[in-house]
């Protein structure tokens, strides 16, 4: 019977003993493990791997996500990231990516309403927020209270349950974005705008960071779309650094909470998401699109200025990016100053592996941790309980489309096409240092 594609053997011959040794090949991958039985001696430990910076090394097996930097492919379990970007929102392409499918229509019903129900924080974070110092930065901030988040949720620590672990996915999804709102209101010295029950998830949080004293904030259409874009974009980012620390951390059985504050931690660094800071920073310099780029600008390129890699093709991310977002933005009459926060993730060719990074994606597990919460589960706290009427526009009935879900941000026109159900396959990781590889110590 022939051997199935990435199936089969490696026979590897040791030129220090002449002895020949057969490894098996699983998807085009062979363990690191079976290489120790490659020995000079009885005595020796065996051979070992050495991979800096993970540059070819596979550490989890997925079918979440499929991404091939040199042909510019990214799919969600099958599906093109364009088609997706185009016509679901992202709370649809979260249920697809933990669930497996799209949801139907009352699936997303319940979806929209259980990510709403925990928008909310407990009033004693704003008084941890409010304990920094005025100019403290605001991931330092997120990285804080995602990690306090532990103690106000105990029960987060019986990972063990498969309805408490679905429980601190569904807040952590509904309360980042509100931690995130509020460490910038913080740090601009602004009062903080709670939760909006009846906008979409973009919406809500446009309107958690930029609202002042209007007593309903109408989000622009344009940002609100262009961030729930965005937002489906990097909704599974790849086995990256941040993802590499949020699975090392969970893998000494530490709560979502602290593992989730590890990679906030890890997506600090100016290697990593700190990079997008610096694209705010020069975007900010060069201040409008009619001004062309400094020759330091230019001299930085992507490797300078942003931190990353060379990336060899915008693939479907990128036409997805700057079809869908930027050049609606760029071309966007009103000036507001809410689209810097959005132009610097919408720059050509931002988001694939470079052509020296394999392809890299989260781990099957943590799909497993997103079920429906059984029958009878316990009320969740006042915090994570739905804004009450009077606050949600004078206690007027939610729009059509689910509680915060907004009708005309649910993007309609044809199913999306899944190219095909995604095979389980070996997901390379991969650190943030652009050349360096990780030093060794004496």
């Amino acid at each position: 019977m022939p051997e199935q594609p990435g199936q089969g053997t490696l026979s590897v011959t040791d030129n220090r003993t002449g002895r020949t040794y057969e490894i098996p090949v699983e998807d085009g991958a062979v363990r690191a493990t079976a290489l120790r039985q490659i020995k000079t001696a009885d005595d020796d430990a065996g051979l070992v791997s050495y991979d800096p910076a993970f540059l070819n090394t596979a550490s989890c097996r997925s079918a979440i996500t499929f991404i091939d930097g040199e042909r510019g492919i990214l799919r969600y379990r099958g599906y093109p990231i364009q088609e997706l970007a185009e016509r679901r929102t992202f709370l649809e392409v979260a249920y697809l990516l933990l669930e497996g499918e799209l949801p139907d229509e009352a699936q997303l019903a319940a979806w929209r309403q259980e990510v709403t129900w925990h928008t909310l924080l407990h009033e004693n974070v704003k008084k941890f927020i409010d304990g920094f110092h005025h100019d403290a930065h605001p991931m330092g901030i997120l990285v804080s209270t995602v990690g306090a988040l532990s103690t106000f949720y105990p029960d987060a620590k019986k990972i063990h349950d498969a309805a408490k672990r679905h429980e601190q996915i569904v807040r952590l999804i509904a309360k980042i974005p509100t931690l995130a709102a509020f460490a910038y209101r913080h740090a601009v010295g602004l009062p903080y705008a709670y939760p909006n029950n009846e906008l979409s998830y973009a919406g809500n949080f446009l309107n958690m960071m930029w609202k002042a004293v209007e007593l309903e904030y109408q989000p622009d259409p344009i940002l609100e779309h262009a961030l729930d874009v965005l937002l489906i974009l990097h909704a599974d980012h790849e086995q990256n650094c941040s993802t590499n620390a949020m699975r090392a951390v969970g893998s000494a059985h530490a709560d979502p909470y602290s593992a989730a504050a590890a990679a906030a931690a890890a997506l600090y660094g100016p290697l990593h998401g700190g990079a997008n800071e610096q694209v705010l920073r020069m975007l900010d310099e060069i201040g409008s699109v009619d001004r062309p780029p400094s020759a330091d600008h230019q001299a930085g390129g992507r490797g300078g200025v942003q931190g990353h890699r060379p990336e060899p093709s915008p693939g479907d991310r990128g036409r997805a990016r700057a079809g869908r977002a930027r050049g609606r933005l760029l071309r966007a009459p009103p000036a507001l100053p809410e689209r810097g926060l959005l132009l610097g993730h919408h720059l050509p060719g931002d988001g694939l592996p470079g052509r020296d990074v394999p392809g890299a994606v989260r781990d099957r597990p943590h799909a497993g941790l997103a079920r429906p919460v059984a029958g009878g589960a316990a009320r969740p706290r006042a915090e994570d309980r739905p804004a009450p009427a009077a606050l949600r526009r004078g206690g007027r009935t939610p729009r059509p489309g689910g509680a915060g879900g907004r009708a005309g941000l649910s993007r309609g026109g044809r199913r999306p096409r899944r190219v095909g159900r995604q095979r389980a396959a070996w997901k390379p990781a991969r650190v943030a240092t652009a050349q360096a590889p990780i030093a060794s110590t004496a």
